[in-house]
């Protein structure tokens, strides 16, 4: 135990002695929680419209109008030519046209109906779905509201729907997103500062020494990972705070059951990067490596798009993705409040994946006396 402290303590030294590295583990990872944190969303606050009225009646500016009383509307441009609003959604500068014909008022009066034309720019799949539904919603609005004043009685909705929205009542994005944040620049620091150590040790010509060294090989791996263990974990309680903070992030689960699990998580991800750094020559290799595991992990572990929307091979491919449980339980615990028995499964798969990883990583380093 004497020996593991006395590593411990160099490697703490080694890291508060490089001043490039400090940065690197304090300072960024808040700067890209405040940023990805605002940046990462798939809410839609802003659809750009090109307004193409033929008709230029009282209904059709009444239209108009209920689309410029929303907020998620910003009205970009008013034409008589749909060429030119076709122009300014191949340009990017338009995600919505709302083409109202000619005698869309007369059709009104006499024919009882009139057809408004909607072109939505669909590069983007989501975003296009949710600026159709929100218009649509908006055009059905308008048509009630048309009904009652041609029948003079108000329509009334064969079925009344309540909504109620658990774990996040108004629909804030943040407060989905900020865990899942959280999860990935823990993962980053301890990932990438693991994957590094050992091969830093090759790189500089003291890995030999130290392998010459009584030193056992627990007490060498322990001395190497315990450190960036022990900063992950500040790192985690950092990120709650300004989570709370910041971005007032409820936290309606136990603390201490994130921190257990996280615990476990950080031991997986830091024997993963220890195993890179021992298969490595070079920094830049480990970087190499470390780099695409981490996208590949990033982008399957629903972070970004939910697991169950992909397709079953990419699922069956997830199991060994680590970000993918500890996103779920850092989810399922900070916003529904689950226990230990509702993440049972999640925690046990981390379990298993950290002994087998850190198995595999002690396995690999060889220690030649």
């Amino acid at each position: 135990m004497r020996t593991i402290l006395f590593i411990l303590q160099k490697e703490f030294l080694q890291i508060f002695r490089n001043r490039m590295m400090l940065p690197i583990i304090f300072v960024m990872p808040v700067i890209q929680l405040l940023i990805l944190a605002n940046a990462a969303t798939y809410e839609i606050k802003t659809i750009r419209t090109c307004i193409v009225d033929m008709d230029q009646s009282p209904s059709s500016r009444e239209l108009v109008s209920k689309f410029k009383g929303s907020s998620f509307y910003r009205i970009v441009g008013y034409s008589f030519s749909y060429e030119k609003a076709e122009q300014d959604i191949e340009k990017g500068a338009a995600d919505l046209i709302i083409q109202i014909p000619p005698d869309f008022e007369k059709d009104l009066v006499n024919e009882k109906e009139a057809a408004v034309s909607l072109v939505v720019n669909a590069i983007n799949g989501s975003a296009a779905s949710l600026v159709n539904a929100y218009t649509l919603a908006i055009v059905r609005d308008f048509n009630m509201n048309l009904v009652t004043e041609m029948t003079h009685r108000k329509v009334k909705q064969p079925i009344g729907i309540e909504y109620s929205y658990w774990f996040n009542p108004e629909l804030n994005y943040q407060t989905y997103m900020v865990p899942g944040i959280l999860v990935m620049l823990v993962t980053l620091v301890a990932f990438f500062l693991s994957g590094m150590n050992v091969v830093r040790e090759k790189e500089i010509g003291t890995i030999e020494q130290i392998n010459v060294t009584p030193i056992q090989k627990y007490q060498f791996i322990a001395g190497k990972l315990v450190p960036f263990w022990i900063i992950a974990m500040f790192e985690l309680a950092f990120g709650l705070v300004i989570a709370k903070i910041f971005f007032n992030i409820p936290i309606v689960g136990s603390v201490g059951l994130v921190f257990g699990v996280a615990a476990i998580f950080l031991v997986a991800v830091l024997a993963l990067g220890l195993i890179i750094s021992t298969v490595s020559d070079t920094m830049q290799q480990s970087m190499f490596l470390t780099w695409f595991f981490m996208v590949v992990f990033i982008l399957m572990s629903g972070l970004f798009t939910a697991v169950d929307s992909m397709p079953e091979w990419a699922r069956a491919i997830n199991v060994i993705n680590p970000i993918a449980y500890f996103i779920e339980i850092i989810r399922m615990v900070m916003l529904k409040g689950s226990g230990l028995k509702n993440i049972f499964h999640q925690l046990v798969a981390l379990i298993i994946y950290a002994f087998a990883a850190l198995s595999v990583a002690v396995w690999r380093y060889k220690k030649v006396a």
